[in-house]
């Protein structure tokens, strides 16, 4: 992740990920069947032209692919589903997907979807866990 990753005419950089048992508060929350994984990203359209940025996947160690949803509803800064880029143009946000937590592959393509690559996401849970408060601290009495 971080590393810049170019394919035709998009430039894909991962920045960070997030794993969410829900999206919003309430009885009005968003509920996945797995969990919900934010992929923070950004896409440039490097070209003279104006092109779309396909869909991306997730991919599992076993080869179980996993697309992204295309439902942004509650998503924070959610890239939309359908991804027109003007010429020179970045965008950046979050892609969503509905999956089971483990290791994983995105699979990015190019404008055509001719040529793909990866990028690898360690699984981690440090964004979805709250910080823990510390314990006060008790005074000695006299």
């Amino acid at each position: 992740m971080g590393e810049r990753l170019e394919l035709g005419r998009l430039v894909y950089t991962v920045f960070e990920t997030q794993w969410l048992s829900q999206l919003g508060e309430g009885p009005s929350a968003r509920v996945p069947q797995h969990r919900f994984f934010l992929v923070r990203l950004s896409v440039t359209n490097s070209s003279g032209r104006q092109v779309i940025a396909p869909g991306i996947r997730l991919e599992d160690d076993a080869g179980n692919q996993y697309p992204e949803l295309n439902d942004g509803d509650r998503v924070p800064m959610w890239t939309g589903f359908l991804r027109p880029l003007k010429p020179r143009q970045t965008l950046q946000g979050n892609v969503v997907f509905d999956a089971p937590p483990q290791h994983y592959r995105l699979r990015v393509t190019d404008e055509t979807e001719e040529r793909a690559a990866f990028v690898d996401i360690p699984l981690t849970f440090g964004a979805d866990t709250p910080p823990l408060p510390l314990p006060e601290r008790e005074e000695k009495r006299k």
